[in-house]
């Protein structure tokens, strides 16, 4: 069935003016009361991690086991998106996805994360003692769980799949409210009900990409001020982002069959050289056994730390758990709904079982590589020589591990710069593909207006402005809304556990 332009535009102004003027108001109150701003989104974030982390626990591990199992099904193999012939080549259609879902770990994340682990192990391995040759596979298995298999499956695959055979199919919104077919049916869906799905799924994604956006800031200028000594000011954070919006906005309103398909490949294409000069400039062998030995790991422990609950804290004290896992575990469900929007719209002519490998096997292991290769150098490079990496990370600073990495590289300068480049690029692509499925909730059909494009796209960008030129701290506590806002989203989650391998079996 094709898709249905013609329904009432009521809803979607409903849910973009609601969404608006939330916003709008989260911005006054951290101007008014920054205080009372930071206090209210620590005390909702310590909450959420201990009332609904166990719960985000189960959902991710039952969320990947059903897609595993769907994707052996017969029926995972027709194809999907009203049409038999996929609208975009393999080598585009996986680029898009690893870009976009990778741009909040892709470079800093990679290089720190492994790291952090390395100098203080998770409490699963506590047993090991911390920058020794036994930490380093479990210090990568810590870093594949958070950005591995449940994290890469939560964020479009059984959702992904309802919503194309939900809309395509059957001619509902592509909306997050969609994902409530299987509850409540189509009724429910058009309701009010599905008016508050949409509204927390869009100040989730909202929250969650204005994070990004204003860390790169901070993060490349904190670069350019290591690299060649200008200034590390408020005013080179501004400019950044404004340069980084313009990028966005300029893919966002070119369409999805131009800008964002350049960006992709020129992300895999600077990715992939500056990852292979890394494995053959750095330390190769120790890269290639730590990948090894650091997935063996993650496949042994991974229900230990899964359902680990020995660090969990209190309301009043969060623990480890808290802000690593559940953190995680909480953006990468706020994401969930929209990411699911975007692979919908670009999987059209994939199969199940396609949708399905790419995002819970093979961008996982590919996530893996990456980290293996960026981390895993740091972790050899700390090795070598203790302090290296180590020192700079002190205070927990996370564009220093990757300069200390690039900078112990040939060619530091050039390598360096570029990994800023790439960077900027990766956000740049989840600023593309954010702003498109926010306006295509707005819109209430898959080919929204360039106006609501450029209405998103400035918004993310204005909103990310704001708060780094504002009080310190606005923009990680913003992220942190996303923990926050993914517990009604994980509640929308729920149903595609066991409405997705009924609505495949019945296609027509």
């Amino acid at each position: 069935m094709p898709t249905d332009h013609s329904s009432s535009t009521t809803a979607p102004r409903r849910v973009t003016a609601f969404s608006a003027l939330f916003v709008c108001g989260f911005l006054a109150l951290f101007f008014i009361d920054s205080a009372l701003f930071s206090r209210w989104i620590d005390q909702s974030f310590s909450w959420s991690a201990q009332y609904f982390g166990l719960f985000w626990q189960l959902l991710m591990i039952a969320n990947f086991a059903v897609a595993i199992f769907l994707a052996t099904r017969p029926y995972a193999t027709f194809k999907l998106g009203g049409c038999e012939t996929p609208e975009f080549p393999g080598f585009q259609w996986v680029a898009m996805v690893l870009c976009t879902l990778l741009a909040g770990g892709g470079v800093f994340w990679a290089a720190a994360e492994p790291v952090a682990h390395f100098v203080t192990v998770p409490p699963v391995f506590s047993n090991i003692a911390p920058e020794t040759a036994e930490a380093v596979p479990l210090a990568l298995s810590q870093s594949f769980l958070h950005w591995g298999f449940l994290a890469w499956s939560i964020l479009g695959s059984l959702t992904a799949l309802v919503l194309m055979r939900l809309h395509y199919d059957m001619g509902l919104p592509l909306a997050p409210r969609t994902l409530l077919y299987p509850l409540l049916g189509e009724k429910g869906v058009r309701g009010p009900i599905g008016d508050a799905a949409d509204v927390v799924s869009i100040l989730a994604v909202f929250a969650g990409t204005v994070g990004p956006i204003g860390f790169l800031g901070l993060q490349i200028s904190y670069g350019l001020s290591s690299l060649y000594d200008t200034p590390d000011s408020t005013t080179i954070q501004l400019l950044t982002i404004a340069a980084l919006m313009v990028i966005y906005l300029t893919s966002a309103v070119s369409g999805m069959h131009r800008g964002i398909q350049i960006l992709s490949r020129l992300n895999i294409v600077l990715g992939v050289a500056l990852l292979l000069f890394l494995l053959l400039a750095g330390p190769t062998a120790f890269i290639f056994q730590a990948f090894f030995e650091g997935l063996l790991s993650h496949l042994r422990w991974l229900p230990e730390q899964a359902l680990y609950r020995g660090d969990a804290g209190w309301f009043d004290n969060p623990g480890w758990l808290s802000y690593w896992t559940i953190f995680f575990w909480g953006w990468f469900i706020g994401y969930g709904p929209m990411m699911a929007i975007f692979i919908a719209r670009i999987s059209r002519g994939r199969s199940a079982r396609e949708i399905i490998i790419l995002m819970s096997v093979i961008a996982p292991l590919l996530t893996m590589a990456w980290f293996s290769i960026l981390g895993g150098t740091g972790l050899g490079l700390e090795m070598a020589n203790a302090g290296t990496i180590t020192e700079p990370f002190e205070g927990f600073n996370l564009p220093a591990v990757l300069l200390a990495i690039t900078q112990s590289m040939p060619f530091n300068a050039i390598v360096s710069f570029l990994f800023l480049i790439l960077t900027a690029l990766f956000v740049a692509t989840t600023g593309d593909s954010m702003t498109y499925s926010l306006s295509v909730v707005s819109a209430g059909h898959d080919n929204p207006p360039r106006s609501l494009r450029l209405f998103w796209g400035l918004a993310l960008g204005v909103t990310a402005m704001i708060l780094v030129g504002g009080p310190d701290g606005g923009v990680g506590k913003l992220q942190n809304f996303i923990v926050v806002t993914a517990v009604p989203v994980s509640l929308l989650l729920l149903p595609s556990l066991w409405g997705a391998l009924p609505l495949l079996k019945r296609r027509q």
